[in-house]
């Protein structure tokens, strides 16, 4: 027979559980507008410019890097939105706490996801910003700066979708730890 001590530690409370709710929504919320604008800000990157007398053109979908980014940013968006739905039916019913453990290794996968595309990005914009000598490529962001410009935000866009997401697994990794083996 369980103790009211062990009743409690394995029943959040009311006021916890409405402030999780409202988290996980608000979080993933942030992330979706996080994850839509850097997939549309890369997706719609491009700049012609005139490097040593011909002109040239810089688009996200030269680099395969730039391209998994994209469509990562995008995955993301819409596996936030599953998530939503999923998050307001986990927070408007009492429900088995074995399903915060789906919505935990669905926000675990997220994140790697996330994690994957801005290193890819990451990666391919430090060569374009600073070039690599050994290897022989140029910077070219003197050239493309306004494609740069937009890659950084991008960039930008997609690591706070990733902190948001990385705070979400915390946050469902507390809700699953209630489940009873």
């Amino acid at each position: 027979m369980a103790t009211s001590v062990e009743k409690t530690q394995n029943n959040p409370s009311l006021k916890s559980q409405k402030l999780l709710f409202v988290s996980q929504i608000f979080l993933r919320l942030l992330a979706f507008a996080a994850t839509l604008s850097a997939a549309w800000i890369m997706l719609t990157s491009k700049q012609t410019s005139i490097v040593f007398g011909l002109e040239a053109q810089a688009r996200y979908s030269y680099s395969p890097a730039f391209k998994f980014f994209a469509y990562a940013n995008l995955t993301v968006c819409a596996f936030t939105i599953m998530s939503l739905f999923l998050a307001f039916i986990l927070g408007n019913r009492a429900v088995d706490p074995t399903c915060y453990f789906y919505m935990f290794l669905l926000d675990l996968a997220m994140t790697i996801l996330l994690m994957a595309g801005c290193a890819a990005a990451t990666a391919v914009g430090y060569i374009g910003k600073h070039g690599n000598s050994h290897a022989g490529w140029a910077a070219i962001c003197g050239y493309f700066g306004k494609f740069c410009s937009r890659a950084t935000a991008a960039s930008s866009l997609s690591y706070l979708a990733f902190i948001f997401y990385l705070i979400l697994t915390v946050i469902s990794a507390n809700s699953s730890r209630y489940i009873n083996l």
